[in-house]
């Protein structure tokens, strides 16, 4: 692959064209990139990098699904597509509660309940806005045939980790305002309500 971007400096326009795209399309707010950043928040670095971990597998999951169509056979189960919705909006509200009541990290106990790596892989692959943005790159540089498949995926497989730890780097800045109450309060509602509204903005048509 290397040799292929090496020799063809046009292809480096393309790979450009795609991590831009990506970075768009795929690291616009939604209900995976939202949660990460709320889980920072309320959570700290730390204990949410094994949510973060199940979001970004999950996420590189949908994306080898894409890329592999398997996402038209999926689409061929009319009563899948709708269980999976469900399936996602309960665990997002799940999710949205424990923001929202989450302590203050000052007062926080080693035994609080935190997101689990099985909960974010599962919001990921159930994330109906991960299908629909990583189709819309993936099938939007199918046109450039010079692209070889499998840069493809390493590229977008690359930009959705780096989405994600900025989306969570971002939430857990937010952490060292969360020792008092109030502002704890105030912060995680406010994450709360922004991420279940934005998964309220992915699966309403």
């Amino acid at each position: 692959m290397a040799e292929q971007v090496f020799s063809h400096p046009e292809l480096w326009q393309q790979l450009l064209a795609l991590v831009l795209a990506s970075a768009v399309v795929m690291g616009s707010p939604g209900p995976a990139t939202i949660s990460v950043t709320a889980v920072g928040a309320a959570f700290g670095l730390r204990d949410s990098l094994r949510y973060a971990s199940g979001i970004i597998l999950g996420t590189v999951a949908v994306l080898l699904v894409v890329a592999t169509g398997i996402t038209a056979m999926l689409a061929s189960v009319p009563k899948l597509t709708p269980l999976l919705a469900v399936a996602s909006a309960a665990y997002i509200l799940y999710l949205a509660f424990k923001i929202a009541t989450a302590p203050p990290l000052a007062a926080r106990t080693g035994g609080a309940a935190r997101p689990t790596f099985l909960g974010g892989f599962l919001l990921a692959v159930a994330n109906p806005k991960a299908y629909v943005a990583i189709a819309a790159v993936f099938g939007g540089t199918s046109s450039a045939g010079e692209l070889d498949a499998g840069l493809k995926l390493a590229v977008l497989a690359s930009m959705i980790v780096a989405i994600h730890v900025l989306w969570l780097l971002a939430g857990a800045a937010f952490a060292r305002f969360l020792r008092k109450p109030l502002a704890s309060r105030i912060i995680n509602l406010t994450f709360a309500a922004t991420l279940v509204l934005t998964t309220a903005l992915a699966v309403i048509p």
